[in-house]
């Protein structure tokens, strides 16, 4: 049966499709026109010029270098150009938006993507902005470089190499998301990047320039991500694990499946057979049942993220966006923002060759700790991840903390901080060039002059002594005048500080114009020239160490479950007391500035444990344990006996115990390390070889 249309209705139905299609056609280019109105409204419009440059004329001859995989921050960082006009914090400038064509004036590079837009946007609008190269200390390039596959590479290598200000890409920081072909084990950007700062997502430990490069979280363009709201973290799962990642290898499929068959409530799925295109992205399959991606995310309590494709991808930040605790199974990633973020408080991390062991890992978890770590989930992904904003603000903020790391943050902004024991601050020692070489020797003091005097004469001998500095914590009597004081050849400054407590020692004092502080108690006399100045030249090859002479250990009290402060002669420490220790004034801004209050409450209350504070400090923050220097082990004067020792009073002991289950309680953590070594002279005084060829003879063997 034939059906016919009358005319008049055949001609207003094609009338209304023609209507609805113009109607389709102007919401389309009303949407791009706005979409062009948006990025053009935006502040980095200050950016746009009408420039368009023919890449061969600017060339010529240039061959730029291929990335220096050489490169730390104090090699290829040119650290006095970010000290201009004693500048205090970082200053970016971002280079004006330029339109590069080739001979044939076909554009060499694509149009910028939304997400490198608000990258381009954060950095504009954040306090670090400069429109003035000239004072700048590090330039963003504005060439899209967040995804390689976008890219002609020889091309792009040839206009980061045109910029005025390039210079084989000293200063220039670049933003890469996906670099290098898949498969992708770590590889990294392909493009002539020379010394340039890469702040990248597929960094391995191979390629990852530590101290230098920055490992950033891949963002997912695909994923509308104010449209997943967290449950909350007591909310109970439907499926204890879930793998819901694409494309894995065969071998990780097979393990996984293995995994699967051998437990109830784990979910594995695949992309849809019928549903192989990008902007199918949000479908999974398994068993013939759909599940919408990332939103099956919220049903796990853990999720795999192992290494695919690519050894960088999304399904890190897919996780913490849902919630679902990341079980991150590949061996050679460099996690994002590793340096400060602490992850094994959000994450479970397995070795490749324990994947099919990693139900007995997880079943491990107790429900606390579940809850805790998908607390702390929800912290970092609204942190950090949530947002190209956060992203690139958490990036520049590294950068700034490198470079001036003892007055980039603010009181303010550290009090935002939710959990600062959750973030474990980076150590970046201060690039800015010191008053003074050398060390600067501070002793705390109360009225021992005799023994005082008898200190400072002995470290007068050492020939990198800077200045010696005098914290007088008497406020009861008045320091002799300066023309009693020994005259050693080197300045001698006397501070009367306010009140008798023993943070006073670690105050960064304007006097301390050196980057090492030797910290000295008045008592202190044996010590030789050679041990100081060996021990100051150990400390200069591990500037984020507590580098020092006495040392102790904490023990675990198996019948209490309490630490105990230990001072017997071991072949194991945790602790170097600042009785005699160099470190660097960095940790004495974070220990004055920023360290718990209720914590140096405690010290000075109870006017103890100072050292074992600065000890918990140190470790928390670089996750490195102190260096013991030299094998002696009695400190203070020869005919003191054991009886005579505050460090063998009993009731001193217990007190010393409870301020490390103390600290311990106020860090929720044990950031001690122990180890079983010391650093003593390759050429030892007990050598058999001519003593001309030694530096270091007169070190003390007790």
């Amino acid at each position: 049966m034939t059906m016919k249309v009358a005319p008049k209705s055949f001609f207003i139905l094609l009338f209304s499709s023609l209507l609805v299609f113009l109607l389709i056609a102007v919401f389309v280019l009303l949407w791009s026109n706005q979409e062009d109105v948006i990025l053009e409204d935006r502040h980095i419009k200050l950016l746009r010029t009408e420039k368009q440059t023919v890449l061969s004329t600017v060339i010529g001859d240039v061959n730029p270098s291929l990335r220096d995989t050489r490169c730390t921050f104090h090699t290829c960082l040119e650290v006095y150009h970010c000290g201009y006009n004693d500048q205090k914090q970082l200053s970016i400038y971002v280079y004006p938006l330029e339109q590069f064509v080739d001979d044939n004036n076909e554009a060499v590079t694509l149009p910028m993507s939304r997400e490198f837009y608000d990258l381009l946007e954060t950095i504009v609008n954040s306090p670090y902005y400069t429109d003035e190269p000239e004072t700048a200390c590090l330039f963003v390039p504005s060439v899209d470089l967040l995804n390689q596959n976008n890219l002609r590479l020889k091309e792009t290598g040839q206009i980061l190499a045109s910029l005025p200000w390039w210079n084989d890409g000293t200063n220039h920081l670049l933003f890469n998301m996906l670099p290098g072909t898949v498969p992708d084990y770590g590889t990294v950007l392909e493009v002539d990047t020379g010394k340039a700062i890469i702040a990248g997502g597929g960094f391995s430990i191979w390629s990852y320039r530590r101290t230098f490069d920055i490992s950033i979280p891949v963002y997912n363009p695909l994923v509308d991500h104010t449209k997943h709201p967290h449950k909350s973290y007591l909310e109970k799962r439907k499926w204890f694990l879930i793998s819901a990642q694409t494309g894995l290898h065969k071998e990780y499929k097979d393990t996984v499946a293995e995994v699967a068959n051998s437990h109830k409530h784990v979910l594995i799925t695949d992309r849809c057979p019928e549903e192989e295109k990008p902007w199918n992205f949000s479908r999974r399959c398994t068993g013939g049942r759909i599940y919408n991606y990332p939103d099956i995310l919220n049903e796990g309590t853990f999720c795999l993220v192992i290494r695919g494709a690519r050894i960088g991808q999304a399904a890190l930040s897919d996780a913490l966006m849902m919630g679902c605790i990341p079980v991150i199974v590949a061996d050679s990633y460099v996690l994002p923002f590793s340096e400060v973020l602490d992850w094994k408080r959000a994450a479970v991390i397995v070795k490749e060759d324990d994947l099919g062991q990693v139900m007995e890992v997880l079943k491990s978890f107790s429900l606390d700790k579940i809850y805790l770590m998908r607390k702390q989930i929800k912290f970092l992904w609204d942190t950090y991840f949530s947002s190209m904003k956060s992203l690139t603000l958490t990036t520049l903020n590294i950068l700034n903390d490198r470079i001036f790391p003892h007055i980039s943050r603010t009181d303010e902004q550290w009090n935002e901080i939710p959990n600062k024991n959750a973030v474990r601050n980076p150590l970046f020692l201060p690039l800015i060039p010191p008053s003074s070489q050398g060390f600067t020797a501070v002793i705390l003091t109360y009225d021992r002059l005799q023994s005082l005097f008898q200190v400072i004469h002995q470290v007068a001998k050492v020939t990198s002594l800077a200045k010696v500095v005098v914290v007088w914590n008497n406020q009861l009597k008045e320091p002799p005048p300066m023309s009693s004081w020994p005259d050693i050849g080197k300045p001698v400054k006397v501070i009367k500080t306010n009140k008798n407590i023993l943070s006073n020692r670690f105050f960064p004092y304007d006097e301390i114009e050196t980057e090492c502080i030797l910290a000295l108690d008045d008592d202190i006399i044996m010590l030789t020239a050679d041990e100081l100045e060996f021990g100051y030249e150990v400390w200069r090859e591990f500037p984020d160490r507590l580098v020092g002479f006495p040392s102790r250990v904490h023990v675990l009290d198996n019948t209490t479950s309490k630490w105990k402060y230990e001072s017997e002669w071991a072949n194991n420490i945790s602790m170097v007391l600042t009785g005699a220790a160099f470190y660097h004034k960095y940790f004495s801004y974070l220990y004055s500035f920023h360290m718990s209050e209720v914590l140096k409450n405690w010290v000075d209350e109870h006017m103890n444990c100072e050292d074992i504070a600065m000890n918990f400090l140190i470790a928390n923050i670089t996750g490195k344990a102190p260096i013991k220097v030299t094998p002696r082990k009695k400190f203070k004067c020869p005919e003191c006996t054991n009886t005579e020792m505050l460090s063998s009073d009993l009731s001193h002991m217990v007190e010393r115990s409870e301020c490390i289950n103390q600290f311990t309680s106020i860090y929720e953590a044990m950031p001690l390390k122990i180890v079983e070594f010391r650093a003593d002279p390759v050429l030892y005084k007990d050598d058999n070889i001519p003593n001309i060829l030694k530096k270091y003879n007169d070190i003390g063997s007790l």
